[in-house]
């Protein structure tokens, strides 16, 4: 239970204090503005990263758990309990905030401020991007104690220039606690199914990666052995 806890926990944090920040921003005329949205979305995600991703792996996100399952770099059979558990986590950050803030409408509920299209196909990009950089400084070991820098980074640089259009969601669980709470679910179907389809767009390309980097050390490899006489 110890990695569907973390998951929980995780998640709670990042919803907590991500929408938090929107609800706070909303209520004190600003103060924080979007830049330190931005900045708290991306700090409590390395955070987390850092605190928990040696016991859950701090996945936070059902689109980071699914394409981890399809490339079996994750158990098929936790992807339920993950996702049960992030979904869970959300529900109850949402929750506190609607008993600390009950006259705040949206509780930081992402919605587009332009056509369901656009954010759409943002939200599928951002993923994709959030998504390929996780895959890479997951699996190189270099890169790995880099891990919560890089994808904490990752977030705050996409919610620093796309919050304004789509809430630069990235993240279902994200999405989904504030949208039932407040009860704000119209276009709450673009941030479940563009996450999904932007993450897994990044395994093609990660894998295109994977191969290319193979390739070249197997060519650099041979160059030494060429060296060596």
């Amino acid at each position: 239970m110890r990695p569907y806890f973390a998951e929980f926990i995780g998640t709670y944090a990042l919803v907590f204090c991500g929408t938090g920040a929107i609800v706070i921003n909303d209520i004190s005329n600003g103060v924080l503005g979007h830049q330190g949205i931005a900045i708290t979305f991306g700090a409590i995600v390395m955070v987390m990263i850092y605190a928990l991703g040696k016991v859950s792996g701090a996945h936070l996100n059902p689109a980071v758990s699914i394409a981890f399952a399809f490339i079996n770099r994750f158990n098929s059979k936790d992807l339920m309990p993950y996702c049960i558990a992030q979904l869970a986590g959300a529900l109850a950050a949402s929750l506190t905030l609607a008993l600390l803030f009950p006259s705040h409408l949206t509780l930081g509920t992402t919605v587009p401020s332009g056509s369901w299209q656009q954010s759409f196909v943002l939200e599928i990009m951002l993923t994709y991007f959030l998504m390929l950089v996780i895959l890479i400084v997951s699996q190189n070991k270099a890169l790995n104690q880099f891990s919560g820098l890089a994808i904490g980074g990752t977030v705050l640089l996409e919610a620093f220039f796309a919050g304004p259009i789509t809430g630069a969601s990235m993240n279902p669980a994200r999405s989904i606690g504030p949208a039932l709470v407040s009860g704000n679910t119209n276009l709450l179907w673009i941030y479940i199914l563009a996450p999904i389809i932007g993450a897994l767009f990044a395994i093609g390309t990660w894998h295109l990666y994977a191969k290319c980097l193979r390739f070249y050390r197997l060519d650099h490899k041979d160059l030494s052995k060429q060296d060596s006489f």
